[in-house]
Order: structure tokens, then sequence, then C-alpha cells
């Protein structure tokens, strides 16, 4: 019997809309792995994979606009949002270690195909998941992750390719500036088209795993590591110009990050992407997830009727 467990200890809840969202912990490898499901799992998956330094709480909006057209799953990753961070004394976190967790998570969870949605930190772990089993990509939803360096502001990726080589005590002092509830909400607002008419939700669920130390720790240990995802460019290219999965990019133009060119690039690639720009920020569903849902239920839902600009 294998070593890992899962244990579902689901809740459902009365919203106020047409699906119910079951919230529900996995335990993986002696770790809690906190999801939230909705959808008859009959029909096509749709995997949403977070960024930072938030959760699945940012597909609030999203996860009822798919449910009656997908079968709808959000993790958090280990260290981020309601799941567990590494144990005291384990090792620095990294892209690949998170990646391998939600693999094993999905393997047991008896999932075998899905549409993957990447944002920010989702981008990475996406990806090494989608090159280790290609035949698990339905498709993609690229939103605001680069795969490629032009998709960065210069000045962040100057910065995170300074962080390249072994951890010093000062770089670790840099990243651990970073993760900190001001970071959290200039994500947010720079670059929405109404900033002051956000949700305070969002970043308020941010502040929780922020204000935990181990779980500060482990999103550090990421901030780290971002070099190793640069690194995987070149391969990530490669899946998809020879897999050429079914690819909607929507992305935020007003993110301060990563740069609008990030989204036409992928293009380069897969030249069949459909590519929507919006007028809002890294955090596009704040404002645009009516229109995304629209898109993806178009692009990928079962009967996929045309959608217009």
């Amino acid at each position: 019997m294998s070593v890992i467990t899962l244990l579902l200890m689901c809740g459902l809840i009365e919203p106020a809309v047409a699906a119910d969202v079951q919230y529900c912990y996995a335990t993986v490898a002696g770790s809690r792995i906190f999801y939230r499901e909705a959808g008859d799992p009959a029909r096509p998956v749709v995997l949403l994979l977070h960024g930072f330094p938030s959760s699945s709480h940012m597909f609030r909006d999203l996860i009822p606009a798919l449910a009656a057209h997908f079968h709808v799953i959000a993790p958090d990753y280990p260290g981020m949002g309601n799941s567990d961070a590494p144990a005291a004394g384990a090792p620095p976190l990294t892209f690949d270690a998170v990646a391998q967790t939600m693999d094993v998570w999905l393997r047991q969870s008896g999932i075998q195909r899905a549409v993957l949605y990447l944002q920010d930190f989702g981008g990475p772990v996406g990806m090494r998941l989608a090159t280790r089993h290609p035949s698990f990509v339905r498709g993609l939803v690229i939103q605001n992750t680069p795969l490629s360096l032009d998709g960065w502001e210069p000045a962040r990726l100057k910065a995170v390719q300074a962080n390249a080589g072994p951890e010093t005590p000062e770089k670790r002092v840099a990243a651990e500036a970073r993760v900190v509830l001001a970071t959290d909400l200039f994500l947010y607002r720079q670059g929405a088209r109404n900033p002051d008419g956000l949700s305070p939700d969002a970043w308020q669920s941010d502040a929780a795993a922020l204000g935990d130390p181990q779980k500060r720790r482990a999103m550090t240990d990421l901030q780290l590591d971002i070099g190793s995802n640069l690194a995987l460019y070149p391969q990530w290219q490669h899946y998809l110009s020879i897999a050429r999965p079914r690819t909607l990019v929507v992305w935020g133009d007003g993110d301060p990050i990563f740069a609008p060119a990030g989204a036409d690039a992928i293009k380069r690639y897969v030249p069949t992407a459909q590519v929507v720009h919006y007028r809002t920020g890294h955090f596009a569903l704040e404002e645009e997830h009516n229109d995304i849902a629209r898109r993806i239920i178009a692009t990928f839902g079962e009967s996929r009727p045309s959608v217009q600009p």
C-alpha cells in the first residue's frame, strides 16, 4: 500500500450561486493539501493553479462560473493558502518539490486529464506537470505567467537573475522583504482598472498565510528558486511547439512584473493560441473573471461554441 494516503474532509456550503463548492483536504506524505472542488466529476477537468502569494481563493469567482461546464479543482500549494507548510528543518521548498506534490496528489485523486489554468507560480508548477505528462494536458489557459524572458519586466528579471547560484544571507533577506502584505497589495492594485473597487477579501485571505512564519519561510524559499524556472524555458517552449495544446492566453496588461509581450510570445510556440489582453493587473480575475470564464467555456467546453472578441 502506498505511503501516500488521501483523506477527504469536505464541507458543503450553501452559496448564492448555482454550484456547490466543496472545501477538502488530502494528506500527501503526511502533509495536508487543501483544495476547492466543484462541478460534475463526469465532465472535463479544469485544474486551477494559483500564483504568489495567493491560493485557490483567487479563483473564488471563477469556480462557480465554470462549474456547470467542468469538474473544477483548485489546490493550495504546500506552504501557501490553507495547505500545510513543510515541517521545520525540512529542505528548502522548490518548484520541483511543489510540482511533485501536485503530481502525487493528482494521481492519488485519479485525475488523468485536465485543462491547466496557469497564473504566476502556477506557470512553473503546471509546465513541470505538462512536460512530465504530456498526455495529461487537455489544454492550457495561461494568465500572467511568462514562459519566455520577454515576458518579464526588465528590472524584476534582472533581480531574479542576480539570485542565481548558492543562497546567501543577503539573498534571503532580500527575498523575505518581498514576502509581505505590501507586495501582495502592490500586485493586486497596480495596473488594475479600478483598484478602489477591488474586494479586500483577496489580500485579507493572503494575509493569513503571510502572517504564518512557516508559510512565509516556504514562500521565501520559492522566491529564491524562481531562477530554476528560467533555465527550463527552452524545455517548456519545445514542449509547446511539439504538443501544440489548445491554448487560451488571458493577460492583464497592467501587471507590474510580467510584460504583455509575454502573452504574445506564446504564439511563437503555439501559433493557434488565442491571446486576449485586458486593461487590468496581475490578478486579472479580480476584474475580468466573467469574460475569462466565458472564453474558457467557449474554448474548452464540450460543445465549444464560437467566442466573440
